[in-house]
Formats: structure tokens, sequence, C-alpha cells
């Protein structure tokens, strides 16, 4: 899960003196599109999305249902309007407790050096090298099923990645001849840390966060699948590929590929956005 985060920002340096073209353009417009969409989903969905209609049973695409209808009757563009709301938002909530816990454990081991350096460092690739989503979900057999507990295993699961990005920026800053200036002129270590260090660092750190949001998506898409996230009657994308998979048996097709291909799209076009922003962001560090 992390490895995909880190072939994506590797891409990003790949990609750094490109100048944003039609592709980045058409990427952020989707994400735009998708956003919007989000916020204004009870005002443009046209029906209810948990509302069952056994009439119109798996209803192909039409007029009065323009991506037709899942097992229950449920008007499909409804449930992606608003399962876009969870699908968006709860990755800012993994990414918020990464960011939370990553970069404070990173500086405080880069500028203390030694043993704790040491056991950080060891520490942050044992869990990089666990599998996140398995991870997860030991966390959430613990904790319990539901959104919640999906976005603080998943924030406890990208965190080591996060300090591990924080701890080699800092780790080069700090050899820098300023830090040893400020340390001249009486500051202390805590001060520097707060107010020159980490300062310098986040940005590199924030680009790596950007990259990492598709990623999240997708993962917190996963859990919902197989059903330790969003729990019915919830339209979340990723359970509703889930649900959808017994229309198939049906011979239709739209309940899971509608929400799939929303996924997929969301995914490619954060990548696209986040590797363009985590070099403009890396930019403005070295700058």
């Amino acid at each position: 899960m992390t490895l995909s985060g880190s072939l994506v920002a590797d891409a990003a340096v790949a990609s750094g003196r490109r100048r944003n073209g039609p592709l980045f353009w058409g990427a952020a417009s989707v994400l735009a599109a998708l956003g919007l969409a989000a916020l204004a989903a009870p005002l443009i969905a046209p029906y209810d999305p948990t509302a069952t209609d056994f009439d119109s049973i798996l209803a192909p695409p039409g007029i009065e249902h323009l991506l037709g209808t899942d097992q229950l009757g449920r008007d499909i563009l409804s449930r992606i309007l608003h399962g876009a709301r969870t699908s968006l938002i709860a990755p800012l909530g993994v990414l918020a407790i990464a960011l939370l816990l990553g970069p404070v454990l990173g500086v405080v081991a880069a500028w203390r050096g030694g043993w704790l350096d040491a056991v950080v460092a060891r520490a942050t690739d044992a869990l990089i090298a666990f599998p996140g989503l398995l991870f997860a979900v030991l966390t959430i057999a613990v904790l319990g099923t539901g959104v919640a507990a999906s976005v603080l295993a998943l924030g406890l699961a990208y965190f080591p990645a996060v300090a591990k990005i924080t701890r080699s920026a800092a780790r080069a800053e700090r050899q820098r001849p300023y830090i040893e200036a400020y340390r001249v002129q009486g500051m202390g270590g805590a001060a520097i840390c707060l107010t020159r260090l980490l300062p310098r660092v986040m940005p590199i750190v924030l680009g790596y966060a950007v990259v990492l949001f598709g990623d999240v998506l997708m993962a917190l898409a996963s859990l919902s699948y197989l059903g330790f996230g969003s729990q019915p009657p919830s339209s979340d994308w990723g359970l509703m590929v889930a649900e959808g998979q017994f229309a198939m048996l049906e011979g239709a097709m739209a309940p899971t590929l509608v929400p799939g291909a929303m996924i997929a799209i969301a995914v490619v076009a954060f990548n696209i956005v986040g590797v363009r922003i985590a070099d403009r962001l890396g930019k403005v560090d070295q700058s």
C-alpha cells in the first residue's frame, strides 16, 4: 500500500521539470467536478440514495434513472453523488492522523540522534514492511467496523511512512549551517525544531501526503469492499462495488462497474494532480 505511494513519489521527481499540460488540467477538472458533486449532492441527486423501489430493481439506464438502479431499486446516480462525500472526505482524516504523528516522531528522532534515531529508523522500516491493509484489518478487529475505525486504522498504518520521510528530510536539514547558528545564539532545541526545522521539512512531507491521497482512497474503498469500513445502507463507493456483485449474477453490470469506475477515475486523477503538487512543494522547499 505504501509502496505504490512511494512509486508515485518517485514519478514526481522524474516529472520535475514538466509544465502543466492537458493531462494535469483534465485531472484537476475531474477532481473539481467530484468535489462540487460531493458538496451539492443533496441538491442535485434525483432521488434519496437509500430509497428502495422494488418495482425498479436492476432497471437499465433510462430517463428516470440515468445510470440505472441496483438490486434494491436504489438510484445508482444518487448513490454515486452521495458516496463521493465519504470517499473523498474520509482520506483527509487518514492523512490528518498520519501528519499529526509522523512529522513529530521524525523530527524528534532526527534531532536527538543516537539510539532514539536508530530505534525509530528500525521501527518505521519494520512497520512499512508489514502490509498496511493487513495492519488496518487487525486494528479494526480490535476497534470494530465502521468509517471512524477504518480512518484511525489506516492513519496508524500510514504514519510510519510519513515519519520516515520526515526523519530523512530533517536529518539533511539539521546539517545546514543555520541550525548551528541558532544553537550558538542560545536558542533551545525544542524552539529550533518547532519554529525552524519543522517548517522547512513540511513542504516535502505535505507533497508526499498529497500523492498518498489516491492510495488512501483506494485503501478505504478496499476496507469497505471487505466489509470492514462503511456499513449498509451507506453509499460508499467501495461498499457499492461489493453489494453490486450479486447483481452481476442477474446480468446487471452497472451496480458494480459504475462505482468501480469512479474509484479508478478518482485515484488516477489524484495521482496525476498529486505528483505535480508534490513537485511544486519540493521546489518551494529548495528555494
